[in-house]
């Protein structure tokens, strides 16, 4: 079997996502019934302003909210405050300002506090809703910290969840962060599959780049042991940071930058400018830090029903 290749038991709805491991072909049965298991909704202001800044400064993602001449972009699971969503719509609008963002949660009490709070339709609303998207059509997905609460063998249908959702050409950013946002890590989703891993970190007060592995996406946090592909990553980014050490005196954001430079020397495919390795970003592209095994998905396109 391919890489590529999603299970019969996953196409007909297994892996489970929810708590309870129900088949999510039934767990969807029910009328009305979103897809998901409700999360801790922990969060904090500002926790998801990397991702957020790459959303905004991205050109691939720039061209996604281009194409059509009203983007709707869904953030799902914000959790207990709307915080987050608000602050994803504010930026993106300073960008795009013709995009609507929908926050979607599964607890009705957190999406009627939302709605209390913070809605300001049509460019801000917010829904009850999972994994199906509440029936949405949107271009952009962000869903942070979600996944982490499943087990891996969710990802595959969670992800499919979502793109047969997401409008042709558009993109689900998938990640986790840490709980003030300072080591974030996601992955890129196209209808053709994943396209990249990126890694954000606040360099200043990085004791070393392999830190970043206990917030990689719920698909690749398991991932890190010898032999696999994220591991051999994380321990070359942790040996070019310490072949960096003599720009210490220069600023951890200099020394981020030097790290990259070296990782590239060193034949790892590294993509985006050096303004972005600035921010404390690195993006390299799936194929190098894919799972050997054990990760199979069929990316045929499916045009949303």
């Amino acid at each position: 079997m391919s890489r590529n290749t999603f299970p019969a038991s996953a196409r007909t709805g297994a892996p489970a996502l929810h708590s309870g491991h129900r088949p999510a072909h039934q767990h969807r049965a029910s009328r009305g019934q979103p897809l998901g298991a409700p999360t801790r909704g922990t969060t904090n202001p500002n926790r998801l302003r990397r991702v957020d800044r790459w959303l905004t400064g991205t050109p691939e993602v720039g061209r996604v909210l281009r194409a059509t001449p009203d983007p709707l972009v869904v953030d799902l699971g914000y959790g207990a405050s709307p915080v987050t969503t608000v602050e994803l719509a504010t930026r993106l609008r300073a960008a795009h300002p013709d995009v609507r963002v929908l926050g979607l949660e599964l607890d009705p009490e957190r999406v009627a506090r939302a709605e209390a709070a913070a809605a300001d339709p049509p460019r801000l609303e917010f829904r009850r809703g999972g994994f199906e998207l509440a029936g949405s059509r949107p271009v952009l997905v962000r869903a942070f910290n979600v996944l982490r609460q499943y087990p891996e063998a969710d990802v595959p249908a969670a992800w499919r969840a979502m793109l047969d959702r997401i409008a042709p050409g558009g993109l689900l950013v998938e990640g986790t962060c840490d709980e003030i946002g300072r080591r974030c890590a996601w992955v890129t989703v196209g209808h053709d599959g994943p396209r990249t891993l990126t890694l954000a970190v606040k360099a200043t007060v990085l004791d070393r780049p392999g830190a970043v592995a206990e917030r990689l996406p719920k698909v690749l946090i398991h991932r890190n042991v010898p032999g696999e592909p994220v591991h051999r990553l994380l321990s070359i980014l942790d040996d070019c940071w310490a072949a960096a050490a003599p720009l210490r005196p220069f600023g951890g954001r200099a020394r981020w930058v030097a790290t990259v430079r070296l990782l590239a020397e060193r034949g790892w495919p590294v993509l985006g400018r050096p303004a972005r390795w600035r921010l404390g970003e690195l993006t390299v592209p799936w194929s190098t830090v894919a799972p050997l095994s054990g990760f199979h998905m069929n990316f045929t396109f499916r045009r949303p029903e």
